[in-house]
């Protein structure tokens, strides 16, 4: 059975597709781009160098950030989406593209799906762990979704997944158009975000993230505000920051992940880091990375500010 082995170093604290027009999404293929229109043969309007036009969407692609995943000794990418602006900023777009199983990621929608399904009836309803030992010492223990969430505890959410259903399951990551949206056969209900055949792409991730944000996803805003309230990992004077961690470590390559948002007064900015995991430590530099990222770009204050 694949395991998402997070360490319990949880970080210090309708229905709407911004990303995409009705004919059809762009792709990001490392500078070129390929642009649908209702008339074809009329030309594209020139577009700014180093920028990208994803539908209605600017994605400016940041080449120069590359060296905060080579100084890491790392192969990532990140996206960070602006909401309110409507502006992309990804480093490396072709990996940005390129989906991976979410891993525990993947328990923001499990969650959302577990109270949307009445599989239970709060994040503090407390779930069984099943009794086996853990790769996690944490996770040996019973508890509710709203101390599952930030210790990623896996067997837990894979007790909520059983208890979800197969079906009920399958109809609802449709319908939260998660990732690739396949789930697999019944028999793995209980780790297809772990090892697959379920994928998501770092672009991808920030959508989902950004319509959670901002409670536009098809599920009650009651459920979506308890994902905002046991999500939220740090607050500061002008800013809040939801985050989870991830790492699919029972696949080839293994993907660690850091997504989130922050809140700031300007909006919501949905992010989304995803690196290979070559060896253990390299897992501890999700976060590192992420936050260095986001000060870089002015979401989050620098370090020590």
């Amino acid at each position: 059975m694949g395991t998402d082995i997070e360490r319990s170093d949880r970080p210090s604290e309708r229905r709407s597709r911004p990303l995409a027009t009705a004919c059809g999404v762009l792709a990001l293929v490392a500078g070129a781009v390929t642009a649908c229109a209702a008339e074809p043969e009329e030309p594209q309007p020139e577009q700014a160098s180093g920028s990208l036009i994803r539908g209605d969407v600017t994605t400016v692609e940041r080449s120069d950030l590359e060296s905060r995943f080579d100084d890491a000794g790392l192969e990532g990418t990140f996206v960070l989406y602006d909401a309110a602006s409507r502006v992309i900023t990804v480093v490396d777009p072709e990996l940005a593209e390129v989906r991976r199983p979410p891993a525990s990621t993947f328990t923001i929608a499990n969650t959302l799906i577990g109270l949307e399904t009445g599989a239970v009836a709060d994040v503090d309803e407390v779930l069984p762990y099943g009794g086996e030992p853990q790769p996690v010492p944490e996770w040996e223990q019973d508890m509710g979704l709203r101390d599952a969430f930030p210790s990623s505890n896996v067997p837990v959410h894979q007790e909520l997944a059983r208890r979800v259903g197969h079906e009920p399951m399958a109809a609802w990551v449709d319908r939260l158009d998660y990732g690739n949206r396949d789930i697999g056969a019944a028999d793995a209900v209980d780790r297809f975000w772990l090892e697959g055949p379920l994928e998501i792409s770092a672009h991808e991730q920030t959508e989902f993230l950004a319509l959670l944000a901002r409670e536009e996803l098809p599920v009650d805003p009651a459920h979506q505000e308890a994902v905002h309230e046991i999500s939220l990992v740090e607050e500061g004077e002008d800013y809040r920051l939801h985050a989870e961690t991830g790492w699919a470590a029972d696949v080839e390559p293994a993907s660690g992940w850091f997504v989130g948002w922050v809140e700031r007064d300007s909006g919501v900015h949905a992010f989304a880091l995803r690196v290979e995991i070559e060896e253990d430590a390299d897992a501890e530099l999700r976060e590192p990375v992420a936050r260095d990222l986001l000060a870089e770009l002015e979401v989050l204050p620098p370090e020590g500010a």
